[in-house]
């Protein structure tokens, strides 16, 4: 069995209602909601929410919202682990059954992709798959803003090293991840050796946690959009 699960609170602080937002004609959850209809890899999709509304919305753009997640799970603290081990619970899934969590906030996210991080999953055995993309700069170059209003580097030793000698890092894209139902029920931590990366361009990377974040997609989605027209 394998099954993609959005979770969606209703509950968040920085942009309000935000899972449901209008996002360049549909609310954002269905961005998510479509990518995975669309991927052809799953048995079932659905949606993990303590909220009503956006129970309504999610089966409106096509998804199964066969429970209602917990108060408990649903605060400012409960990561993504804890609530894809709810659903697998839920489900009553066995411990080679395959979750996908998908974040309602990911309107760039393709079918392809995906697809992609099924394969990276049972390609590599892995317990998770989930995607990735590169820092724009060399974080062993970062600085600080100190106190007294100056700047101080994180890693002095790096000031003289030059950029294309530092390795290269990676961070999460915060749109999907690929597991196995009996490494989410266990709790098995998702920054870790047991997962395997799935590379995404960075211009089909943004958080969505502030107006800021917004604004940035919006700006990115239709940039892409009107390459799309012009190819």
């Amino acid at each position: 069995m394998r099954i993609a699960v959005i979770p969606a609170r209703g509950g968040s602080k920085r942009i309000p209602r935000k899972n449901i937002r209008d996002f360049e004609g549909k609310p954002i959850i269905g961005w998510s909601i479509d990518a995975a209809r669309k991927a052809g890899c799953f048995d079932r999709v659905l949606v993990s929410t303590d909220d009503e509304e956006i129970a309504d919305i999610a089966r409106g753009c096509g998804a199964e919202v066969p429970f209602m997640r917990p108060a408990e799970l649903s605060d400012d603290f409960t990561g993504t682990i804890a609530v894809m081990g709810h659903a697998a619970a839920a489900c009553a899934l066995g411990p080679d059954d395959l979750l996908c969590a998908i974040y309602a906030t990911a309107p760039f996210l393709r079918p392809s992709d995906l697809r992609a991080g099924l394969r990276a999953l049972e390609e590599t055995g892995s317990e998770y798959a989930f995607s990735v993309t590169t820092f724009p700069f060399p974080i062993q170059r970062a600085v600080r803003c100190t106190a007294a209003g100056r700047l101080e580097m994180f890693d002095p030793e790096q000031a003289e090293t030059r950029s294309q000698d530092l390795e290269e890092s990676w961070h999460d894209a915060a749109q999907f991840y690929w597991g196995r139902a009996r490494a989410w029920s266990a709790g098995t931590p998702l920054f870790s050796d047991a997962a395997a990366p799935v590379p995404l361009p960075r211009h089909r990377v943004q958080d969505m946690d502030t107006q800021e974040d917004w604004d940035r997609a919006v700006l990115m989605f239709r940039a892409l959009v009107d390459r799309a027209g012009d190819a």
